[in-house]
């Protein structure tokens, strides 16, 4: 599982001109799914996401997390977060968790989500656009492979 995390003033997605999901403050995920990711892995990586340190606190250090801050959280799919460029020009996406599983894992990912903060979506395999103003700049790159999960 890859996520890319990135600490916004605000967030939204829209889809065939409708807004699908919209937040302030928090985190806009980019998040994307290989054939080896289950539910221990999607766990794992949310406690890593909502734990992680990265917002001001009064001293202007980054000693805070998403939900001290009172965040939400945009949480968008994105496959080609898997694309290989190694051989040629055109990504291949061979390494991406095919569409019915990741459509599960997504959903469930979400679902654990919601359990613990205020979560809004895109839509899975939707064509979206994505606006977003991000803060700092901060942009975290996750993979459950490289994490000490």
């Amino acid at each position: 599982m890859r996520v890319v995390l990135q600490r916004v003033s605000h967030a939204s997605c829209t889809v065939e001109g409708q807004v699908s999901g919209a937040i302030e403050n928090g985190l806009c995920l980019f998040v994307g799914f290989c054939q080896d990711d289950n539910e221990t892995i999607l766990e794992k990586m949310i406690h890593k996401i909502l734990n992680l340190r990265i917002f001001s606190d009064e001293q202007g250090k980054m000693n805070l997390n998403v939900q001290q801050i009172g965040g939400s959280i945009l949480s968008i799919s994105q496959f080609t977060l898997y694309a290989s460029c190694i051989k040629g020009n055109r990504p291949g996406f061979t390494e991406a968790a095919p569409a019915q599983m990741a459509s599960l894992l997504y959903d469930k990912f979400n679902a654990f989500l919601k359990e613990r903060i205020h979560t809004e979506t895109g839509i899975f395999q939707a064509d979206m656009k994505i606006d977003l103003l991000n803060d700092g700049p901060v942009t975290i790159i996750l993979d459950s492979r490289e994490l000490k999960l």
